[in-house]
């Protein structure tokens, strides 16, 4: 049987990060200038708040992250944080539910059961998460703090 190596497809990665900036962009447009974002998204009959917030801010690169807040408004760990490239118009996860520094590929078996192509998988993911918050989304506020100074 022939070895089947993966390889990066690194067009199609660039587009999923791509999509996902222009979603995030819908999502929370002033994100270089306010703090936070809540919504609820209701795809069914239980509402789920899901809160966009800014972790870092540099000149070129925002990282934010996605959590969804439980019922008692205790703010659990990001499941995703994501590298904001503003320049480039871009955005990919840096970090899923603490599971940080994704390679492009990985061999498989390893150590840490990672699929070969988790990066992609995961920045994938990340496009069918927020695709969910903008179909199924409202929004109850522009923006709920802003940035001090």
């Amino acid at each position: 049987m022939a070895d089947r190596r993966y390889s990066i497809d690194l067009p199609r990665h660039m587009a999923v990060c791509d999509a996902n900036f222009l979603r995030l962009q819908k999502l929370f447009p002033d994100m270089r200038h306010h703090d936070a974002r809540e919504f609820c998204v209701t795809p069914g009959t239980v509402a789920q708040v899901v809160r966009i917030h800014v972790l870092e801010r540099g000149p070129y690169t925002t990282l934010i992250g996605l959590t969804h807040v439980a019922a008692e408004g205790v703010l659990p760990e990001p499941v995703f944080k994501v590298r904001v490239y503003h320049d480039a118009r871009s955005a990919e996860v840096v970090e899923f539910q603490r599971q940080k520094r994704f390679a492009a590929v990985y061999a498989y078996p390893n150590q840490l059961m990672r699929q070969r192509d988790e990066k992609a998988q995961v920045n994938l993911f990340l496009g069918e998460v927020l695709a969910h918050c903008l179909r199924f989304g409202i929004a109850s506020a522009p923006a709920l703090e802003t940035m001090s100074g």
